[in-house]
């Protein structure tokens, strides 16, 4: 056993990139099916599936990519809506998963951030990560989701931030976190209104301008 899981306090959960890198460690071969991961994640399979996928669309992609990054986010949501207790994907999207190589750079580029806020996110307002309430975070996502879906320039990082707020909430029944990810869901909007308002205007002049 580590220093560091020695020290954890046995009530005080272990960090979502300390479970992903057991995973990592765990598993031979280049690819994960995504219900290996649900399965390793257990009770936070909603919150830290949600939390990959969402984190993948803030790496460097290309564009178009969220097209197909964004499915997975869309299915998950729409799961949460209707209240479904274990994530589910059809089987040519989970056995396609996810590479480790992917899970690693996710795990690597949440773990130095998660170590700083660790001892901030702890289980309070229990009541917004509760299951009749992750339903309506699975609305909101699903929201968030289509807007990320979309070939959007720019559009895809603003969503992408607001689905891990509320991904970390619930692997940490923090529900501040669930005020903050609304907050930056309203961001979202104003964001990809403008960018609609912009390219609306630039359409009427292009009109307008036709000889």
């Amino acid at each position: 056993m580590s220093a560091e899981a020695a020290e954890r306090p046995p009530d005080q959960p272990l960090p979502f990139s300390q479970l992903l890198g057991q995973l990592l460690d765990a598993h031979e071969g280049d690819r994960l099916t995504l219900s290996d991961v649900s399965a390793h994640l257990r009770d936070r399979a909603w919150g830290g599936l949600l939390l990959v996928f969402a984190a993948i669309n803030l790496l460097p992609l290309p564009p178009g990519a969220t097209t197909v990054t964004g499915l997975p986010l869309l299915m998950l949501t729409a799961q949460m809506v209707v209240g479904r207790r274990h994530p589910w994907f059809p089987r040519r999207l989970d056995k396609r998963g996810i590479s480790t190589d992917q899970l690693a750079r996710i795990s690597r580029k949440i773990e130095p951030w998660e170590r700083r806020v660790e001892r901030v996110l702890k289980p309070r307002l229990c009541g917004l990560t509760s299951h009749r309430a992750a339903r309506f975070i699975g609305l909101v996502g699903l929201l968030l989701s289509a807007i990320l879906w979309l070939p959007i320039p720019l559009g895809n990082h603003a969503p992408a931030l607001a689905l891990c707020l509320f991904a970390l909430a619930l692997i940490y029944r923090d529900g501040v976190l669930i005020i903050f990810g609304l907050l930056a869901t309203a961001a979202s909007l104003a964001l990809v209104s403008v960018t609609f308002a912009a390219a609306w205007w630039a359409l009427v002049q292009l009109v307008q301008h036709l000889p």
